[in-house]
């Protein structure tokens, strides 16, 4: 992978999710005319399955670098997304097809629209505390280290920092973080602990309502956020001081 969000963790996805307001039924002849449409720019999308009822999922094979997209629709949402992308642009080109497509063939509305989400997804495998790890990294000079770090701690068992801010005035552009343990108390009181991912998770996203942006254009909008937030803040600040930390650690 080139991608410099890529670079920086073992691991590195993008997924959009549109929620809707109504319910929308996945009926045979308009799902796979949708689908048709995205292989034809996409022929590498050949996997369909269904999961969880009436959960209908397209997906790629993937490639040698681990790289692989995949559409998701259910009743309540459309979601889509890229694991491994060589570049942010592919995933942003994709989704527009997506987003310039979907309202034709499965009959959205603005109306409908409840909010979109873009998420940048970043992992850092660590075998060992989670909680711990991310507390004395992240959470050190925190106010909170008072507690974490008290004479009657015997063990971290739960660090998960989880942010959120308005980016507008009227509250319908957002963005959060979250950074994401998976370490078990048994792991803890055992002190055998497996290799799994740290993940710090940022999330932009638009709420319909006070504006009606297109759906291509409210995407635009997430991406262009997201970029600069993961750059100048969640990369610097969150991702890599825990990848140095796990680095240390090894």
């Amino acid at each position: 992978m080139n991608d410099g969000l890529g670079a920086v963790c073992d691991d590195f996805y993008v997924s959009v999710r549109l929620f809707l307001k109504l319910e929308m039924k996945l009926e045979r002849e308009t799902v796979l005319h949708f689908f048709d449409r995205i292989r034809k720019e996409y022929p590498g999308l050949q996997k369909l399955r269904r999961r969880d009822g009436d959960c209908l999922v397209l997906e790629e094979e993937a490639n040698q670098h681990g790289s692989r997209r995949w559409i998701r629709l259910d009743a309540s949402s459309l979601r889509f997304g890229h694991f491994a992308p060589p570049h942010t642009d592919d995933v942003r080109r994709f989704g527009e097809l997506i987003l310039n497509q979907a309202p034709y063939h499965l009959s959205f509305s603005d109306i409908d629209f409840d909010h979109l989400e873009l998420i940048y997804g970043f992992d850092l495998e660590y075998r060992g505390n989670h909680d711990r790890l991310v507390a004395e990294t992240l959470l050190g000079e925190h106010a909170a280290s008072g507690f974490l770090f008290a004479d009657e701690a015997a063990h971290i068992i739960d660090a998960q920092p989880y942010y959120g801010i308005a980016m507008s005035p009227e509250c319908d552009l957002q963005a959060f973080v979250e950074v994401k343990s998976r370490t078990t108390t048994f792991e803890v009181r055992s002190d055998t602990f497996e290799s799994e991912p740290i993940s710090v998770f940022l999330t932009t996203r638009k709420y319909w309502g006070v504006e009606h942006p297109s759906l291509v254009d409210a995407l635009g909008t997430l991406f262009d956020v997201a970029e600069e937030l993961a750059t100048d803040k969640v990369v610097p600040n969150l991702v890599n001081p825990l990848a140095v930390a796990i680095a240390s650690r090894s």
